[in-house]
């Protein structure tokens, strides 16, 4: 039996490539995780625990495997309620995937470009799920997830620019502006982001943060096609949380282009905004996967 109110996120889920679940976690949660942020920063050097935004302003904006760097960020990521939620999406079978968290400062936060969370993370098939948790109240004035609803159901869109994989849409499959909505819910609220979802979040603008921790999950039967050293770096710390192991492989049907740069990347950020083109160049790559009858 599905958790209360599952049912209905998971059909939102599947229309759109986006659901919420407003104030999932509680005052008292979000309060614990912002501290944590806290605790993480508190170094005298942040570019060993962040990475931080560009130009002389030295403020963090992505911290990477914040499960990794404390034991509440770990917690979060294995609420029952959460995956309750996830399992609705994805179904029972449950294996944490990665984690990062991002810090959008006042009048700082950093733009993310149009993407697919797929295009990074090919895997054998679909059921992966991104769940952004904001940790501030968020409205389009702070940068909200902005969103094109349905685009999941498009397929795979082109994240190459200049013959490399550059993590973002752009050309002709880049989507306008008016073709996207602002997600937009209070503290606590999660999420839930297909990985062919069309998404991206301008700068904060704003006189406030707004914080977001992004675990993501996978199916235990969907497996990486690819391991550069982006992807294949995560693939240590995957690990069960919920129902079995799988010893098979479900594929879907399709052609993923496989995520090549010039050079390993550190983060999407990074990847967007240029890699270095002085770097050894890597031969373009497609992998495809025909449906077993």
């Amino acid at each position: 039996m599905s958790a209360p109110g599952t049912a209905a996120l998971a059909e939102t889920y599947r229309e759109n490539g986006f659901a919420v679940a407003e104030h999932l976690f509680d005052a008292r949660e979000v309060s614990e995780l912002n501290d944590a942020i806290t605790e993480i920063l508190n170094v005298d050097d942040i570019g060993a625990v962040a990475e931080v935004e560009p130009g002389d302003n030295g403020m963090a904006r992505r911290i990477w495997s914040p499960t990794k760097q404390h034991q509440a960020f770990e917690r979060a990521s294995a609420h029952p309620r959460l995956l309750d939620h996830v399992e609705a999406l994805i179904g029972p079978d449950i294996l944490f995937h990665y984690s990062k968290l991002h810090l959008k400062a006042p009048q700082v936060g950093s733009v993310v470009d149009w993407h697919q969370d797929f295009a990074y993370y090919p895997h054998t098939n679909t059921d992966l799920v991104t769940a952004l948790l904001y940790l501030d109240d968020t409205t389009t004035e702070n940068s909200a997830l902005q969103a094109v609803p349905g685009s999941h159901l498009r397929g795979l869109a082109d994240h190459y620019v200049d013959g490399f994989f550059r993590g973002k849409v752009a050309g002709p499959d880049a989507p306008e502006a008016s073709d996207a909505v602002a997600i937009e819910a209070p503290a606590g609220s999660v999420v839930f982001i297909h990985p062919l979802l069309l998404h991206y979040s301008s700068p904060n603008r704003s006189d406030r943060y707004r914080r977001a921790f992004l675990p993501a999950y996978r199916a235990a039967d969907a497996f990486p096609i690819h391991f550069g050293s982006h992807a294949g770096h995560n693939e240590p710390g995957v690990r069960l949380l919920r129902g079995k192991v799988s010893n098979t492989a479900r594929v879907e049907a399709g052609a993923w282009r496989l995520p090549l740069a010039e050079r390993p990347f550190g983060s999407l950020f990074q990847l967007q905004e240029g890699a270095d083109r002085s770097a050894a160049s890597a031969a373009t790559g497609y992998a495809t996967l025909e449906e077993v009858s």
